[in-house]
C-alpha cells in the first residue's frame, strides 16, 4: 500500500442491519476481487464498550489514490448490494465527515450511487 500513502484518501465503510459483521466481511471479500482495490482494504475494530471484552471488526477502511479506484469502489459496492437478500445499509464516510448511505433500494440505481461517491471524493479534493 506504500504507493498510495502519499496521496491516498481513506474512506470508512460500515454496514448496518441484520448480521452486519458477517455482511462487512463478505463485502471485504467481494471488494478484494477488484484489481484496483486489492491491497487497499483493511478491517478495523472499534474500542470495546464498557463491560465488553475485545474489539469488534466493524469498519472497513479503503485507501483510495488516483487511478479511478473510487469509481471501482462505487460500482462494485452497488453490484454487491443488489445481490443481498437482507435489508442492510452501507455508509461510506470520508475523513472530513461527509458520507453517502447506500441500501439495496438505492443500489438499484448504480449511476446515481457512483455519482454520489464521486461527489464525496470531489469534496475532499477541493
Amino acid at each position: 500500500m506504500s504507493e498510495t500513502n502519499a496521496t491516498s484518501t481513506e474512506l470508512r465503510l460500515t454496514v448496518s442491519g441484520t448480521e452486519a459483521l458477517e455482511h462487512l466481511r463478505a463485502l471485504r471479500e467481494w471488494l478484494t476481487l477488484e484489481e484496483a482495490l486489492r491491497g487497499r482494504l483493511t478491517l478495523h475494530g472499534e474500542a470495546p464498550e464498557p463491560g465488553h471484552m475485545g474489539t469488534s471488526m466493524d469498519v472497513l477502511m479503503v485507501a483510495l489514490g488516483s487511478g479511478g479506484a473510487g469509481a471501482v469502489l462505487a460500482r462494485s459496492l452497488t453490484t454487491w448490494l443488489v445481490q443481498r437478500r437482507s435489508d442492510i445499509k452501507v455508509t461510506v464516510r470520508a475523513p472530513d465527515g461527509g458520507h453517502v448511505e447506500v441500501d439495496v433500494k438505492r443500489a438499484a440505481d448504480p449511476a446515481r450511487v457512483i455519482a454520489e461517491v464521486h461527489t464525496l471524493l470531489g469534496q475532499l479534493e477541493s
